[in-house]
């Protein structure tokens, strides 16, 4: 490794300090190294030319920012968890001193996870966890579905979830749907508090189109990860496919750790 890319968290001052620890340790190996903020996708993506690797530093939000900015370039990601929850970071801040040098000394292996692509209004997103229709308000939106250009269903309810095997850990989990191994190709439709219509997710084969008509009664938005929103007018529909892009995680813990990360973090849960 030449150059490495480090994207942390912005307005914690934990994760700029250890992104400057991390910036003075590989200068002693002679490796050139950028910092940015991992919120600042457009600025990142400009930087990520001749990149060997990107230093994710915050929790899963921040590395859901990395992947969409670097799953175009195949550039590996490197999780580095601050907070507690971490289904994708890789390793913690207090193992990163001895990690850190085997890994510019080739160690690890590489994960590829598939990741969404959302078309809707001639504007097209790139989805790590979900893309989300949701009511603008609180109250139920009717939400046609469509696979492969066959009607299936119409739902009435909270809104609908369209989740990748990573998405398939977060709120589609939370709103009752299936847990998806992480190397899974798969896509999860999860209707939220189905009034109406199906009310257990879908599981389909990643070469699936999945069309999603709003009611032109409902104001509605659609959320990608969690942290991109644009509002939809009655009428509009929203396509997923999976992505041609996907994420690659740089891991040094063995293939089995989802396995474990799943005992830790959801043991005690009601599943």
């Amino acid at each position: 490794m030449t150059r490495i890319g480090v994207l942390y968290r912005p307005y914690v001052e934990r994760a700029r300090t250890l992104a400057e620890a991390i910036q003075a340790q590989l200068a002693t190996r002679g490796i050139t190294t950028w910092l940015g903020s991992a919120w600042e996708e457009g600025e990142a993506a400009r930087r990520l030319e001749g990149t060997d690797l990107i230093i994710g530093i915050g929790g899963d939000g921040t590395l859901l920012h990395c992947a969409r900015v670097t799953a175009p370039s195949a550039v590996p990601v490197l999780g580095i968890k601050l907070g507690k929850l971490g289904f994708i970071t890789e390793v913690n801040e207090h193992e990163l001193e001895h990690v850190l040098p085997r890994i510019i000394d080739g160690e690890g292996w590489i994960e590829e996870r598939t990741m969404l692509q959302a078309a809707c209004g001639g504007e097209t997103f790139l989805a790590m966890n979900d893309a989300v229709i949701r009511c603008a308000a609180v109250r139920l939106v009717h939400i046609s579905l469509q696979i492969d250009g066959v009607c299936v269903t119409t739902y009435r309810a909270d809104g609908i979830i369209v989740a990748s095997a990573t998405g398939s850990t977060g709120y589609s989990l939370a709103a009752g749907g299936p847990i998806l191994a992480p190397e899974s190709t798969d896509i999860v439709v999860q209707p939220v508090c189905s009034h109406i219509g199906l009310r257990h997710g879908l599981v389909l084969p990643a070469g699936t189109s999945i069309g999603l008509t709003v009611d032109p009664r409902d104001g509605v938005v659609l959320s990608i990860d969690g942290q991109i929103e644009r509002p939809l007018r009655g009428g509009d529909q929203l396509t997923v496919t999976a992505s041609p892009h996907r994420a690659r995680f740089l891991r040094v813990r063995p293939p089995t750790y989802f396995y474990e990360s799943l005992h830790e973090k959801l043991r005690g849960a009601r599943m």
